[in-house]
């Protein structure tokens, strides 16, 4: 038992030595968290994403694999400008996701239209035959509709807030990487 605690204090030493490793791993949990929370509300809780809420989960997508090669790579001392630029791609990806959640928390809330396929109106129904009928099995999810608010707040709200918080942690990985250099 002794021994263990005294391997994860060496591990949390090295973290503290190398503060662009703990960038990239907090990166690495947060963007996994959320990812794991979108599934919740999508396979628990039954709320299917709309287009525009499976778009949002692109920049994690990306994000996720490389927070922990970036970990990774800042552990083993990799060139400083390779961390530079893999810091530098996270905000990119963070900001772009905190930009797409603002447009779909506007269209949620109205300010400006969403994307016709789940936001516009149904404007032809005069087909006929099996594809009228398969209409009746089809549920839209709308993107101009909350599934859920906390404090006000949708997913998408949420989403911008967490990216957001993202890209200042990568900024932070990326200054500390520098100053290390």
């Amino acid at each position: 038992m002794a021994r263990t605690l005294a391997l994860r204090m060496i591990r949390l030493d090295r973290l503290r030595a190398e503060p662009a490793a703990a960038a990239a791993l907090a990166i690495f949990a947060l963007s996994a968290a959320t990812i794991v929370g979108a599934w919740y509300f999508e396979f628990v809780l039954r709320l299917p994403p709309c287009p525009l809420c499976l778009e949002e989960r692109l920049p994690y997508h990306v994000v996720i694999p490389l927070s922990l090669l970036m970990a990774i790579a800042a552990l083993a001392r990799a060139p400083r400008t390779l961390l530079a630029v893999g810091f530098t791609a996270i905000i990119v990806a963070m900001l772009g996701g905190a930009a797409l959640g603002t447009y779909h928390a506007g269209v949620e809330w109205h300010w400006w239209a969403g994307p016709a396929e789940c936001s516009g109106p149904i404007t032809d129904l005069s087909a006929k035959g099996p594809i009228l009928g398969q209409l009746n099995s089809i549920h839209v999810v709308r993107c101009d509709e909350a599934a859920w608010r906390l404090l006000g707040i949708s997913l998408a709200g949420y989403n911008v807030l967490i990216s957001l918080l993202l890209a200042a942690i990568a900024g932070y990985g990326l200054l500390a990487s520098r100053r290390a250099a």
